[in-house]
């Protein structure tokens, strides 16, 4: 039996729409197992809700996802890919 990693990517978002619209065309363009999940990281020192970006992750237990790929699409949203 191949072992399992725990590969997992992050995207950064500049906010919640871009994240949502980010984890939905993630599925359709790479054909995902697993549905992205989305949270929001706020700033820190920052109170304000505005201030806050949105984090999409992707599990990867495969790796067949190319970090290269994902920066570019990232990139699309205005965000980007956080290295492990």
């Amino acid at each position: 039996m191949a072992p399992v990693s725990d590969v997992r990517h992050v995207l950064v978002l500049p906010d919640r729409d871009a994240a949502e619209e980010a984890a939905q065309a993630l599925g359709e363009r790479f054909g995902l197992d697993e549905e992205p999940r989305i949270l929001r990281d706020a700033l820190a020192g920052e109170d304000d809700a505005e201030d806050a970006q949105w984090l999409v992750l992707l599990s990867d237990e495969r790796a067949l996802l190319d970090p290269g790929e994902l920066d570019e699409f990232a990139a699309e949203w205005e965000g980007w890919r956080e290295e492990p």
